[in-house]
């Protein structure tokens, strides 16, 4: 078996770095992120570090050289290296589960070894890559065909959480790359609804259901799987299962027994979490669309990252930098919640992704052995494309009494043809970004003429934080190495914060009790929940 390691668990705020940091805090107060703009011509360039193709851009952040030397030092005497390197070697620092925490390894070249309970789990997982490959290349080109001999046309991929938002994110942030010819649907929601609408957008004789559910028994997922099947089989007979399905699953059992070819089973391992899943087979759909070729950049991208994470001088780390002033931020500024503002329309669901990576990964008020945590973790996120934010909740933004952390993601180049726009986008990206961090005073309010009773309701406080994150094209390559960036700096704030990123027990509990719940609902009438409960059941049964 891999070792477990169980780093000690370190009071971040017992450390000289902390008491550092809140004293510096304080001295920053009345000091905004104007003035430090202002103050240093060369900040920008200071402050702007690039690897994987992605640019960083801190300087609209508030801090100082003397925050990010202790927030630098905050790391070391928290463990985050120690922490780092143990998980990118395979060790168990999943504690509450006794996992070893690979999602790495999903992008590590076949040419490397990596040994995990002793078995090489890059071996293994370039097998099944070269199997999706296989499968995908089949798809694509026509040569795998439905039970009537017509090629696929249609791809639904039914899963949920990590099953469902990487790949539905992958797939619109990769339209540009994506062949014509397959349109693809992604159903998650066991709301009934979910899965008609796919279902009436398609035809059963031209589609491929892929049922992505690691123990082919999660509830959501099954039951749009099972309603899929009903469909098939209903206008192609029972024998067309095993041409129009296939499972990422790790279940041979129950896959055979829904019908599916084991051949079309794609596994993954309990060492990837479902947040952290879009590059295994769960991203079936994904390399579908794009190719095995686009895929291994997609991949490429990722590792790149990695590399970077693990090998990069700390002051120029960009996963390290980007995770450390968001702790800076939460901890030290009082900065609660964080928006992430991507000015690109195929990164609309770019937010959607990081609000179960961030959230779902740092939303926990225990430390890993146990105790409670006697400060604020993870943030709140949340966001939309560019534009469209600015026309519904930038006013909050910009003048509301919650300050609110902004990350900007920039294109470079666009994809589309109309590149006047994307320069409009850009421009639009920076102008907020300004704004967002300067503000406008009443001086310079009054100075455009703006009559004096007005002037108070046009004065835009700044001193937002804003990061601005910005890649030459998103390609596959690009969109890896986002996401790589995102991944890894969860785990620098984690790993300050002592907290364990890698379990989701706050998810567990709700799906229990609603099994109990579900049996009340189109069983007996019974009760014997709480008062509430009971009531709302008995409601929903009057009015259903």
């Amino acid at each position: 078996m891999t070792e477990s390691i169980h780093p000690p668990v370190i009071d971040p705020t017992t450390v000289p770095a902390w008491e550092n940091l809140m004293a510096l805090a304080a001295e920053l107060e009345g000091t905004t992120i104007r003035d430090l703009i202002d103050a240093d011509p060369a900040r920008a360039s200071a402050q702007t570090h690039t690897a994987a193709r992605v640019h960083l851009d801190l300087s609209r952040q508030r801090i100082t050289p003397a925050i990010l030397d202790q927030l630098l030092a905050l790391a070391d005497q928290t463990g985050v290296l120690a922490l780092r390197d143990a998980m990118l070697a395979g060790q168990n620092i999943n504690t509450t589960e006794g996992r070893a925490v690979l999602h790495t390894a999903l992008r590590l070249p076949a040419s490397v070894s990596l040994i995990v309970d002793g078995v090489d789990a890059v071996r293994e997982v370039h097998d099944v890559l070269d199997r999706m490959g296989a499968f995908a290349g089949d798809v694509r080109s026509g040569r795998w065909q439905g039970a009537t001999g017509e090629r696929i046309a249609h791809v639904i991929n039914i899963g949920i959480g990590g099953s469902d938002l990487g790949p539905a994110m992958a797939r619109i942030a990769l339209a540009a790359f994506a062949t014509p010819d397959i349109d693809f649907h992604f159903v998650s929601n066991v709301d009934p609804t979910d899965i008609s609408l796919a279902l009436a957008a398609c035809n059963p004789a031209s589609t491929l259901v892929i049922v992505a559910s690691k123990t082919f028994t999660t509830l959501e997922t099954m039951t749009n799987a099972h309603a899929a099947r009903e469909w098939i089989v209903s206008a192609l007979g029972e024998a067309a299962v095993a041409r129009h399905f296939a499972a990422v699953s790790t279940n041979t059992e129950k896959v055979i027994e829904f019908g599916i070819d084991p051949t079309l089973m794609f596994g993954f391992w309990d060492w990837v979490g479902g947040r952290y899943s879009m590059e295994s087979s769960i991203g079936l759909s994904t390399m579908i669309a794009i190719g095995r070729e686009g895929y291994d950049q997609l991949l490429a991208g990722f590792h790149a990252m990695d590399v970077h994470f693990a090998t990069a001088d700390p002051a120029s780390n960009l996963p390290l930098l980007m995770g450390l002033v968001a702790v800076w931020n939460r901890d030290f500024l009082g900065v609660g919640t964080t928006a992430v503002l991507p000015y690109s329309q195929y990164l609309s669901r770019f937010p959607a992704y990081l609000q179960q990576l961030t959230m779902e990964s740092n939303g926990k008020s225990v430390r890993r052995d146990g105790s409670a945590v006697g400060y604020p973790t993870g943030a709140i996120f949340w966001g939309e494309p560019g534009t469209n934010g600015q026309h519904s909740f930038y006013q909050l933004l910009h003048q509301g009494t919650t300050t609110v952390a902004c990350d900007i993601v920039v294109i470079a180049r666009s994809e589309d043809p109309l590149t006047d726009q994307q320069d409009m986008l850009v421009a639009n990206a920076l102008a907020q970004a300004a704004v967002l961090a300067r503000g406008r005073t009443a001086e310079e309010v009054a100075a455009d003429g703006t009559p004096l009773e007005l002037v108070p309701h046009k004065v835009m406080p700044g001193n937002r934080p804003v990061s601005v994150i910005m890649v030459d094209r998103l390609d596959p390559y690009t969109l890896g190495a986002l996401v790589a960036l995102y991944e890894h700096s969860v785990m620098v704030q984690g790993a300050v914060w002592g907290i364990d990123s890698f379990d989701q027990w706050g998810v567990e509990l709700g799906k229990k009790v609603a099994l109990g719940i579900l049996a009340a609902l189109t069983g007996p009438a019974a009760g014997g929940f709480d008062p509430s409960t009971d009531a709302s059941i008995a409601l929903y049964r009057r009015l259903r």
